[in-house]
């Protein structure tokens, strides 16, 4: 399933079948499912007819389907990406003094034969 080549009534009904297979599976009927997840029978059919539901509703079928940990997927967090894990504050510091440093040094700086 490609969401970028697809519209989102597309994609609404892939989900809904795979959810509909996934819960015969399982073995659930509607009516079970709709006692543990808490979500009306009527919303369940819906559902798994390919029509739209709160997307609420869809996290308590997922819940009830043993499937709630697959939510991390839609959307990843941030803070574990490895550019989370660099540490922002350390900035890299330059290897050579300024000019002005430099000048400074040069001047001040005497060979054991100079008076």
């Amino acid at each position: 399933m490609n969401a970028y080549e697809m519209t989102s009534n597309a994609c609404i009904e892939i989900i809904s079948e795979r959810a509909r297979r996934y819960r015969i599976e399982y073995p659930m009927t509607q009516s079970e499912l709709s006692d543990r997840s808490g979500v009306s029978l009527r919303c369940i059919q819906l559902f798994e007819s390919g029509n739209d539901i709160r997307f609420s509703n869809l996290i308590k079928i997922m819940d009830a389907l043993g499937l709630g940990q697959n939510l991390n997927m839609l959307i990843p967090d941030v803070t574990q990406r490895p550019s989370a894990f660099l540490d922002k504050k350390a900035q890299r510091q330059r290897a050579y003094k300024s000019r002005k440093e430099q000048a400074v040094c040069e001047k001040k700086f005497k060979w054991g034969d100079e008076n």
